[in-house]
């Protein structure tokens, strides 16, 4: 104990001497410290930089003339790649299964800081600063590839779900032009376990994030969002509503569906988000079986709750009007690499000769994605592989 208090004493004239919390502590010479606390003290400390947090708009997929976008949020505590990536993989599933049946599309996810207990100090942001980022981050994208006007849709998680819902008030009367090119060009959101009306995890877990915040710093500024009494997302709730329902009137129609988690969390034995906080009225609704953090990693494409959700995609990105621009990008002569051998050919009547396929002016074409297999089928003209190329 008498060793303990001298240590304490010590750090205490640190920082008295160094009020502005370096970390940079200087070996104590033997004048100063006592014998027994020498042996610690001369204990050599590395103090290991914070690493960076993989924030902002990464783009898994991209295309010649892309018809839509489709960006990926993640929600508390996640990563914009993790998040989205199934245990034993290394590819997130929305470039691993969406990429065959969207290759039209460019696919996007979005990183924010969204911890509330960090080694390092944590984000300081709330809900409406990161949905700020957001909003910048994606115009300036979106601007980089000259089509600003593109369609878009969201697919967000959790509280990312909340995030979006904010990007979409902000830009709808922002003062600068082109902010409000995002609110005009999305046509669907699908939100995964969001809590539009708040989680009870949201009370329960500011107690241990409290706690750990005397050795830890914190930032509960998203939890508070997150509690069923918040004003904050009561307000969010309301003016997105109201804002729908303004669109409909002008005719105008942005799709969305709801997913909701059927199972509880381990240990805790309850839902994170119930289908009451999870669903908005008069919208399509569809449960997944699996729970809160679970709901978001499918490891195949017979994943019950993948096939859900590509139905929703496939009927919003396939309806009427759509199907014009989509078939326009598919008659479109179109050359693609491959970094390895080319190893099967789907549904073709292509005909292999070495490393070479043609195929017959009326068969499919086979249309080649980034990695070893032909991944969809397209109507093309006579299609030529030479080397790793696929000419069209």
């Amino acid at each position: 104990m008498q060793r303990l208090k001298a240590i304490l004493r010590y750090l205490l004239k640190l920082w008295q001497r160094n009020p502005s919390g370096s970390c940079d502590i200087e070996k104590p010479s033997v004048d100063h410290v006592p014998h027994k606390q020498l042996l610690w003290h001369e204990r050599k400390t590395t103090i290991l930089p914070s690493p960076s947090f993989p924030d902002g708009v990464k783009i898994l997929h991209d295309c010649p003339n892309p018809v839509i976008d489709i960006c990926f949020i993640h929600g508390l505590t996640g990563d914009r790649e993790t998040t989205w990536t199934a245990p034993g993989q290394s590819v997130p599933w929305p470039k691993s299964l969406l990429l065959p049946r969207f290759y039209y599309a460019r696919i996007l996810t979005y990183g924010y800081d969204a911890y509330i207990v960090r080694k390092s100090a944590p984000s300081s942001n709330g809900l409406n600063e990161h949905a700020t980022n957001l909003l910048h981050d994606l115009t300036t994208n979106r601007a980089h590839s000259n089509m600003s006007s593109r369609p878009l849709i969201f697919v967000a998680h959790s509280l990312g779900g909340l995030v979006c819902k904010r990007v979409l008030l902000l830009s709808q009367n922002n003062p600068e032009s082109h902010l409000r090119n995002i609110f005009g060009c999305v046509t669907g959101i699908i939100f995964l376990g969001t809590p539009h009306r708040g989680s009870w995890m949201a009370d329960w877990a500011r107690m241990p994030a409290s706690a750990l915040g005397v050795v830890k710093s914190t930032n509960t500024t998203l939890l508070e969002v997150l509690r069923t009494d918040s004003q904050f997302l009561r307000s969010i709730h309301d003016d997105f509503s109201a804002m729908i329902r303004r669109l409909q009137l002008s005719g105008r129609r942005i799709e969305i569906t709801c997913f909701f988690e059927e199972l509880p969390m381990p240990v805790v034995g309850k839902v994170v988000v119930t289908k009451e906080s999870a669903t908005l009225e008069g919208y399509n609704s569809i449960s997944i079986h699996a729970n809160h953090k679970e709901m978001v990693v499918f490891s195949n494409e017979g994943d019950s709750g993948f096939q859900r959700l590509l139905g929703e995609l496939s009927r919003w990105i396939t309806a009427p009007g759509r199907q014009v621009e989509i078939a326009q990008i598919n008659s479109q002569p179109m050359i693609t690499q491959s970094g390895s051998k080319f190893d099967s050919v789907v549904q073709s009547k292509g005909v292999w000769q070495g490393n070479e396929l043609r195929t017959s002016s009326r068969a499919p074409r086979a249309y080649l994605q980034e990695g070893s297999k032909f991944r969809g089928i397209v109507e093309a003209e006579d299609s030529v592989v030479q080397g790793n190329t696929l000419h069209i």
